[in-house]
């Protein structure tokens, strides 16, 4: 009994779809490294600001998230990761849109959740 065949085109169906969500994704990478999100981010570690996956771990189940998270990137913030940052603003980045900051917010939050260390 052969079960492989019909799998095949019900995987390539389901990679198809799948394909504008990844240019989506890539796009909003591209977006993040123009406006130098990387510079002061990483998704696994801090650098300046805390790690992605942090962010993603703070705001796990939170439905007011990406809304809230692009608010601070459009305007900016300090204060929430003050003990990580040593309080070091989140510079503004008025010039994105909202769709655009909300899009860099969905993508911080599907990293995969981490803990932040004890500060």
């Amino acid at each position: 009994m052969r079960t492989t065949r019909p799998l095949l085109p019900a995987l390539a169906a389901l990679a198809f779809l799948a394909l504008p969500a990844a240019r989506a994704a890539s796009a909003t990478h591209a977006l993040m490294k123009q406006q130098g999100c990387f510079v002061c981010h990483a998704v696994d570690v801090k650098i300046v600001g805390p790690a992605y996956a942090w962010v993603a771990y703070r705001y796990r189940g939170d439905k007011t998230a990406v809304l809230h998270l692009a608010d601070k990137i459009i305007h900016g913030g300090a204060g929430v990761w003050n003990p990580w940052t040593g309080g070091i603003p989140m510079p503004p980045h008025p010039t994105l849109t909202l769709a655009q900051a909300e899009a860099m917010a969905r993508w911080v939050l599907a990293q995969k959740p981490v803990a932040p260390p004890k500060p």
